[in-house]
């Protein structure tokens, strides 16, 4: 078909993220091709338990939390500073509350696509875990950690800074795991390791690949314990940025106001479409929703990634929009033989979905448009686990600018 024989098409964006756990000590960047499975293209939908949780309020035990802030305060005042502060904030204590809850941890152990990508990955290197001593950040219920002792870890140090780390430590004593599996109760900023380690395993990915920050928390335990030519559990993770149509939403959230029963409720879009597209917006869409190769926006290499480099994320994009036609697919290129857990429209679902981008007015685009611009993900300067996207794009000569915050 002739570029004018193409339907048109609305289009925003859409990110898409994977995770590698890879046989080797380390690996360089080859972040290969095709979507993998982080997100980029609208708002987060806050669905009580079925999302991990945001829910700020004020708990009753936060026991744990602010006996850590006194810590902090007080080796604070010992330590003017020397770089980065590893203080624990209103919001870490916030954010370690809501991870209490156990629906969090209901959700995404039933993601089978997710826990069974780590209990295969564990499995996998199990050479590498038998005899050896592993770290679980952020171990939640403590499963991973479990599976680890069940490839044979001499011994599993599992840490959590929430209060389900009470809970894991009833699960390792109902396993007969004590001797193997030991629950540390606090921040990896905080706990003691009177040892090094040889593996990290961690589920740290948010969505959108960084959004929560929880990476740091992975960088500061290899940096205090992994041995040299130490494993980490992924070992690489890639974010992706593609075009994607969605009208359905679109009419769902805006149209309808052109006619409510009757009456032209139309004076109500403007405040329709701030309400439904001003923050992204985790959604599952599919593969048949995708109009462009993906964009690798970020490329993280576990075992050499720094705090600084996370702070603030910058790529340069230049899409062309296609029609896709049932044989458009690009297979990602999996070095090493590597696990993939993939959070791709084209793969299984999961419970990170897709984060997408739209814009308050859609774009529409014929076949081989080209769509380019940059994107910006920063670190919010207001709370580090939010993430501040900052999106400029340019078609047929008209720029455009959007701007939002994943809180």
């Amino acid at each position: 078909m002739s570029s004018s024989e193409q339907p048109k098409r609305e289009v925003m964006f859409q990110s898409t993220s994977s995770s590698g756990y890879s046989n080797g000590y380390h690996h360089g960047g080859g972040s290969g091709n095709g979507s993998g499975g982080t997100h980029v293209a609208a708002h987060r939908l806050r669905r009580g338990c079925s999302s991990r949780s945001r829910d700020y309020g004020s708990g009753s035990n936060l026991r744990v939390s602010n006996r850590m802030v006194q810590q902090q305060k007080e080796e604070d005042e010992d330590t003017a500073t020397d770089g980065a502060s590893n203080s624990c904030t209103g919001f870490d204590m916030a954010y370690f509350h809501s991870y209490a809850h156990l629906g969090v941890h209901e959700e995404m152990i039933k993601d089978r696509p997710r826990t069974e990508s780590y209990r295969n990955a564990i499995f996998q290197h199990q050479d590498r875990i038998a005899g050896k001593v592993v770290v679980d950040v952020g171990c939640g219920t403590g499963i991973l950690s479990i599976f680890c002792a069940h490839a044979g870890a001499k011994r599993v140090y599992a840490v959590d800074a929430s209060n389900i780390a009470v809970q894991a430590n009833e699960v390792v004593k109902a396993n007969n795991l004590s001797d193997t599996v030991i629950v540390l109760h606090g921040r990896v900023e905080d706990v003691e390791i009177d040892e090094e380690v040889d593996v990290i395993v961690s589920e740290w990915m948010g969505y959108m690949l960084l959004y929560e920050s929880m990476l740091g928390s992975v960088i500061t335990a290899r940096d205090r314990w992994l041995k040299p030519g130490g494993l980490i559990l992924p070992s690489t993770a890639t974010l992706y940025l593609a075009l994607v149509t969605h009208p359905d939403r679109y009419s769902e959230s805006i149209d309808f106001w052109r006619n409510v029963y009757g009456i032209d409720m139309s004076a109500m879009l403007p405040l329709a479409k701030q309400c439904a597209f001003e923050e992204p917006s985790i959604e599952t869409i599919t593969g048949e929703n995708v109009l462009s190769w993906p964009h690798v926006v970020k490329h993280v290499d576990c075992y050499t990634v720094t705090l600084h480099e996370l702070e603030s994320v910058s790529s340069r994009f230049k899409f062309k929009s296609m029609m896709r036609d049932g044989n458009q697919r690009k297979k990602r290129a999996i070095p090493n033989e590597a696990l993939v857990l993939s959070t791709a429209p084209e793969d299984p679902s999961t419970h990170w979905q897709q984060t997408l981008i739209y814009f308050y007015d859609p774009i529409e685009v014929e076949q081989d448009q080209v769509i380019e611009g940059s994107v910006t993900l920063s670190q919010s300067k207001e709370n580090p686990r939010f993430m501040n996207i900052h999106l400029e794009y340019a078609s047929n000569g008209r720029r455009f600018v959007k701007e939002s915050v994943m809180r």
